[in-house]
């Protein structure tokens, strides 16, 4: 699996732009998913652009949950290439230029093989479950309903690994003693409590930051 941060509140690469917001591509299993739009459609497609990312490579664009910085750049990205399948949490409302197929999420559900959404919970947000050789990673939005509810979803597919995205006032870090890696991004308000206490399994995000599992 590679996760690709494409828009992030903070630039790893000097030449890309940082924006209040998250996005990231995520490939596995011959798939590729947009996970979230970031807060603006020319941010995101200029990051794309300059990362070589071909829109038209897309297969699916899979939004966490209905807030702006996460959906902000879906009706510019769906103006450039809309040929794919659009996996919404069934809290969020589908704009007027829709895609292909739309899916409506609220129970869990298979992306496709290996790769799972953990279903809406508590009617806000749903997260990206990928299975790889070394267990489930999950890809997060902003983990609103809280990362202990996102775990216990996403372990229904296998023992959780990985976090990767906003954890937002995330602060009970036993919770995630075990994973083997966290890159806490976005919104998440106490990234210098997790990097100080897991520094060897710590990494930073960032527009730019490609991660491979």
């Amino acid at each position: 699996m590679k996760v690709t941060i494409l828009y992030d509140n903070t630039a790893w690469s000097d030449d890309l732009k940082a924006d209040w917001g998250f996005a990231c591509l995520v490939e596995a299993y011959g798939r590729t998913i947009l996970f979230d739009t970031g807060a603006s459609g020319p941010i995101l497609l200029g990051n794309m652009k300059k990362m070589n990312v071909d829109p038209t490579s897309v297969d699916d664009v899979f939004i966490s949950h209905a807030h702006w910085d996460h959906t902000g750049g879906l009706v510019d990205f769906l103006r450039v290439f809309n040929d794919l399948r659009l996996i919404v949490p069934s809290s969020c409302d589908v704009p007027g230029h829709v895609a292909r197929e739309v899916v409506s999420v609220r129970q869990q559900i298979a992306v496709a093989d290996n790769i799972y959404s953990t279903g809406e919970l508590k009617g806000i947000e749903q997260a990206l479950a990928v299975e790889t050789g070394k267990g489930v990673a999950i890809i997060v939005g902003c983990s609103h309903p809280g990362l202990g509810e996102i775990i216990d979803a996403a372990s229904t597919y296998g023992n959780v690994v990985a976090v990767i995205g906003g954890l937002h006032g995330f602060n009970e870090y036993g919770m995630i003693k075990n994973l083997e890696l966290i890159c806490a991004t976005h919104c998440t308000q106490h990234i210098s409590g997790i990097r100080s206490l897991y520094p060897d399994r710590f990494m930073e995000g960032g527009a730019g930051r490609v991660i491979e599992l």
